[in-house]
């Protein structure tokens, strides 16, 4: 692999590095003309310039090069074939599966998965219809409107980006409500706000076991019995699990318990069953118009020769910052305020899948994985974190994205909010010399002593490198190409870090300790022995509560 015995892919890189380090953008675009021809890639409804970071010919082809060693395009190949990759916990990878309209067999221990996904999907489009149509009511008879989303994690975080992302295609008289977080507040401020007789919810929790989705769930079922009583639980709730048995106790109909499957994880699940909501509140023919777009780039990315493949270009330049600038984190800055979640759904998809320090071949890490990712919508987070990005003392490379045709194209709001995307890029690889600040505070009258005092603070460096991903329009299937699109580049990382991009096993360690503080918190165990800060802070929090 690399690191302490590094591959020859892997030297050539530093070699290039070391040549290429202090290279400034701007005089790479002014000596090509074509570079931003260059580094671009068109497909579908998407367009990738990739041309504002510190590459050139040299650069890419060493990077390709390290792509080959690692074989990537066989384990691009392997994960479409239903191969267990996720190899700590001996899976298959199948989130392509879900999305699979070419509706090619795929086959997992020498079964074909496709006819399970297929009877689900069905099932989905038949229980949301009724829902939207209202032939499947609530205890009382009246059309049930307001649907509350309980899960958390992948359970959570993708339903609720994708319909938000979606709003423009909601049925009118449908509301939308996500209930994740433990805190009693995720419950109450739902609660406070709907009308039990008018109201479906999903539970979403694969194992029917998980302890916040199952709490908030069992609060949310109480408030309906005592409401509506006893009878209405099976009209009100439905479960999209794995555990019959769990549900059935909870009262909820196994008839309307979707299934889902373990060779897809909680972050990639929004494809499944997990997005019924989605289903319901934009219409079974825009969810599958989204698994479309999904399965285009699934296509893209399988097929597309390396130099022309957009998540795997994605992925060595974010490599190339990580292992080599060494720079750790990037933001990820939608311009379209539908797309205001995108930035929280890709922490988990990034962060979870490649905070990693353990390789596959059961060795410590001495190289970076996973970095830390930010972002917002744009133009609001301009006058938040920008100026970080701009003068702050590290880069942050960027990834701009921008629909070229807006949903609400009122007066000229839309073609504001292009020029400062675009503006925001070219600023950021430009930057401003000392001189051109000295002729532009010249211009405004300024005295000598006032553009002494200000010419170093209103300097940029520049050479702080971006993408700019330009869409269509936001439409389900180019929020499925977009979503697809992360996917696979965070993959790509994995694969090039020799990591397992698929476990999470780093999220269950708080939450196991967290069950063995809950009985002291409650008053039901005393004399567990932890840490002095730990034990501190346990007593100190219930003589407060008392």
């Amino acid at each position: 692999m690399f690191g302490k015995t590094k591959s020859k892919a892997w030297k050539q890189l530093e070699k290039v590095y070391g040549s290429f380090a202090k290279t400034q953008m701007k005089d790479l675009f002014h000596d090509d003309p074509k570079r931003a021809e260059k580094y671009s890639v068109a497909f579908d409804n998407m367009f990738l310039d990739y041309s504002k970071n510190r590459i050139d010919d040299k650069v890419m082809n060493a990077l390709y090069a390290l792509a080959e060693e690692r074989h990537l395009q066989d384990k691009i190949k392997a994960m479409f074939s239903g191969q267990k990759i996720n190899q700590t916990e001996n899976r298959a990878v199948l989130h392509i599966a879900l999305r699979n309209r070419a509706n090619k067999p795929i086959y997992v221990d020498g079964h074909d998965v496709m006819p399970q996904i297929n009877k689900v999907l069905e099932k989905m489009r038949d229980f949301s219809e009724a829902v939207r149509l209202g032939t499947f009511t609530g205890y009382t008879g009246k059309k049930l409107t307001n649907i509350v989303n309980i899960g958390i994690g992948g359970s959570d975080l993708g339903p609720y980006m994708v319909t938000q992302a979606l709003k423009p295609y909601w049925q009118k008289d449908i509301k939308c409500y996500f209930i994740s977080n433990i805190d009693g507040t995720s419950c109450a401020e739902v609660l406070n706000n709907i009308d039990p007789e008018k109201t479906l919810f999903i539970v979403a929790s694969k194992t029917f076991t998980t302890i916040e989705t199952l709490t908030n769930a069992r609060t949310c079922r109480k408030w309906l019995v005592d409401a509506l009583g006893e009878h209405a639980v099976s009209k009100h709730f439905i479960a999209l699990s794995t555990n019959q048995t769990e549900v059935e106790k909870f009262g909820i109909d196994p008839d309307n318990m979707f299934e889902f499957w373990d060779f897809v994880g909680g972050r990639y699940s929004m494809w499944s069953a997990i997005g019924m909501i989605i289903a319901i509140a934009v219409g079974f023919k825009n969810f599958e118009r989204m698994l479309e777009g999904a399965h285009a780039m699934d296509q893209h990315f399988l097929q597309a020769e390396l130099p022309h493949n957009i998540p795997v270009i994605l992925a060595l330049i974010g490599l190339w910052y990580n292992n080599f600038y060494n720079i750790h984190r990037y933001a990820v800055v939608p311009y379209d305020q539908y797309l205001q979640y995108l930035p929280a759904y890709l922490q988990q998809l990034d962060m979870e899948s490649n905070g990693k320090t353990i390789t596959l071949d059961h060795k410590m890490v001495d190289y970076a994985t996973g970095p830390a990712l930010f972002g917002g919508a744009g133009t609001n987070v301009q006058h938040s974190f920008f100026q970080l990005l701009h003068q702050g003392s590290e880069s942050v490379p960027v990834d701009f994205i921008i629909p070229a045709i807006s949903h609400n194209e009122i007066g000229n709001h839309h073609q504001i909010l292009i020029s400062n995307v675009l503006a925001q890029g070219e600023a950021l690889m430009k930057g401003k010399t000392e001189a051109e600040v000295v002729a532009e505070l010249q211009k405004a009258g300024k005295s000598e002593a006032q553009i002494d005092a200000l010419k170093k603070y209103k300097s940029f460096d520049g050479n702080r490198p971006s993408n700019t991903i330009v869409l269509k329009k936001l439409d389900p299937y180019s929020l499925g190409m977009l979503v697809a699109m992360y996917e696979h580049k965070v993959f790509v990382q994995g694969v090039l870090w020799n990591i397992n991009s698929f476990d999470q096993f780093g999220v269950e360690l708080g939450k196991q300790m967290a069950l063995n503080i809950l009985p002291e918190i409650q008053g039901t165990a005393f004399g567990v022995e932890h840490d002095s800060s730990t034990a501190s802070l346990i007593n100190y929090i219930k003589r407060i509560r008392k």
